[in-house]
C-alpha cells in the first residue's frame, strides 16, 4: 500500500524576513535536482519543480504584513504526497503494454509490470510476455501461413521442370514444435526488453485493490499510475456444444492437423486459417452469416478472394447461422445451423471476433466504467473514470491492431511522464484499414 507522508495540504505560516530568507535558500539548492523556485506577481505562488519531471508541486504563498502563509497542493492526479512503490504499474506485458512500460521507465519513472505465466494457450492462468500478437496471433499465424505457402509452390513447380519422386509430406508435428521455439525465443527477446529499459517484471496474475493498488497473486504493490492492457480473449458464442469448438489460440498449437474443419466467420481471421488448413490439405468448410465474406471491405476485393479461395477446395456456407454442435459417438463432429446439419467434422472452430479480457481485475469494484462487451471506458488521453487508472490496446476497444497498441503506449508515455500530454492519433490507421 502507498505511504502518505504529509497531509493533502500543508499550511505553514512564515514571517515577512523569513520569507526572503525561503527564496534565498531555494536558489543555493543543487541544480541537478533541477529545482526552481517560481513566484507569479499577483499571488504569489511560489512552484517547485523537482527531480522527477512528472511530479510537480506547487506552494501558494498569501501574504499579509507581518506573515506569509505557504500551501503545498499536489499537481499529479494524487490527492495527497504518498510514497508509492512505483510510478507506473502495469497489467498485462503484450505489445501496447510493454511499450508503455518501457517508454516510461526511459522517461525516468520507476515501472512494474505484471504477466502471467507463458503458455501457447491463453487462460486464466496463462499468458505470457509478448502478449496476443507474438504468441498466439501476428506472429505465429505467419509461420503457419509460410507452411501452407509451399504446397502451392510444389504444385506450381511442376511448371517450371521439377520433379518429385514422391508427393511432398507435411509434418504438423515439426511444424509445431519449431513454432513454439520461435516463441520462447521471442518471449525471452521481450523479457529482455523490458529488463534493459529498468522495467520490473512480476509473474502473476494482478488485479486492482484500489485507485492505487494492484494485488499480484497475494503480494500488494502501489503506484502512482495503473495501466490496464490486458488485451482480448477470443469470443465464442453460447450454444448448445459450444464446449467442443475451438479459437485461433487452440487452432495455431493442434496435437494434430485437422482432417476436417468447419471455420464459423467470415472476417480476415476466419479467411486467414480456412486458407493455412487448405494449403495444408485439410477439408475446410466456411460458415458465414452474410452472403459474402469480409463485410466492409471493397466489393471486388470481397468477390476475388472467394472466388480464388473456392477454386483451392474451400467450401463456403453462405448465409448460415450456427444454432449447435454434437458430437458423435466416434468423436466426431456435427455443425447445426438455421439451414441443416454437415457432420464429420474433425474441428469447429469459431472466429467470430474477440472481447476485452477485463474480467476479475476488479474495474468495476474500484470504479472504472466499462462499456456492455466489457472494454475500459478512456478519454482521448487514455485515461479511465478513476483519474489514477489508464487502459489501452484492445482492452479500451477503440481500434484493435498491434501498431495502434503500440502508438498508444508511447503516447500515454508521453502524458504522464515527458510532460507532454499526447492524444492518439488514428488519421493514418483509420486511411490505411479504408484501403486495405
Amino acid at each position: 500500500m502507498a505511504t502518505c507522508l504529509t497531509t493533502p495540504k500543508l499550511t505553514a505560516t512564515i514571517s515577512s524576513s523569513s520569507s526572503q530568507t525561503l527564496h534565498s535558500l531555494c536558489r543555493k539548492l543543487p541544480l541537478h535536482h533541477s529545482i526552481s523556485p517560481l513566484f507569479s506577481s499577483s499571488s504569489r505562488t511560489l512552484t517547485f519543480l523537482s527531480l522527477p519531471r512528472h511530479f510537480t508541486r506547487r506552494f501558494s504563498v498569501s501574504s499579509s504584513s507581518s506573515s506569509t502563509t505557504v500551501r503545498a497542493e499536489s499537481d499529479n492526479g494524487a490527492a495527497d504526497a504518498c510514497h508509492y512503490d512505483y510510478d507506473l504499474f502495469t497489467i498485462g506485458a503484450g505489445s501496447g503494454g510493454v511499450r508503455a512500460s518501457r517508454f516510461s521507465a526511459n522517461f525516468g519513472a520507476s515501472v512494474a509490470v505484471c504477466e502471467l505465466p507463458f503458455a501457447t494457450i491463453s487462460s486464466e492462468t496463462s499468458g505470457g510476455v509478448g502478449g496476443t500478437c507474438v504468441l498466439r496471433g501476428c506472429v505465429p499465424k505467419k509461420l503457419l501461413v509460410y507452411a501452407s505457402k509451399y504446397a502451392h509452390e510444389f504444385e506450381e513447380s511442376h511448371g517450371f521442370g521439377w520433379r518429385y519422386e514422391a508427393e511432398p509430406k507435411h509434418d504438423w508435428s515439426t511444424l509445431i514444435a519449431n513454432k513454439n521455439a520461435e516463441l520462447h525465443r521471442l518471449t525471452g527477446i521481450y523479457k529482455s526488453i523490458l529488463k534493459n529499459a529498468g522495467v520490473t517484471l512480476i509473474e502473476g496474475r494482478g488485479k486492482i485493490v484500489d485507485p492505487h493498488t494492484v494485488d499480484v497473486d497475494g503480494k500488494l504493490y502501489s503506484a502512482r499510475h495503473i495501466l490496464i492492457a490486458v488485451g482480448a480473449r477470443p469470443h465464442i458464442p453460447d450454444i448448445p456444444g459450444s464446449e467442443y469448438a475451438i479459437v485461433s489460440d487452440d487452432a495455431l498449437d493442434l496435437p494434430e492437423k485437422p482432417e476436417k474443419i468447419a471455420i464459423i466467420g467470415g472476417g480476415y481471421i476466419a479467411l486467414e486459417f480456412a486458407g493455412i488448413f487448405n494449403g495444408l490439405s485439410s477439408d475446410v468448410h466456411l460458415f458465414v452469416r452474410q452472403k459474402k465474406v469480409l463485410r466492409g471491405f471493397d466489393e471486388e476485393i470481397r468477390d476475388f478472394i472467394a472466388e480464388q479461395m473456392s477454386l483451392r477446395g474451400v467450401e463456403f456456407h453462405t448465409e448460415e447461422a450456427p444454432q449447435a454442435i454434437l458430437k458423435s459417438a466416434d468423436g466426431s463432429l456435427t455443425l447445426k445451423t438455421n439451414k441443416g446439419t454437415t457432420d464429420g467434422f474433425s474441428h469447429v472452430m469459431f472466429a467470430t471476433g474477440r472481447r476485452p479480457n477485463t474480467e476479475n481485475l476488479g474495474l468495476e469494484e474500484v470504479g472504472v466504467k466499462l462499456t456492455k462487451n466489457g472494454a475500459v471506458e478512456v478519454d482521448v488521453y487514455s485515461r479511465t473514470s478513476v483519474p489514477s487508472i489508464w487502459a489501452l490496446g484492445d482492452a479500451a476497444d477503440r481500434l484493435n491492431l498491434t501498431p495502434v497498441a503500440l502508438m498508444e503506449g508511447t503516447a500515454l508515455a508521453k502524458t504522464l511522464f515527458a510532460n507532454e500530454p499526447t492524444k492518439p492519433d488514428y488519421r493514418y490507421f483509420l486511411w490505411l484499414m479504408e484501403y486495405v
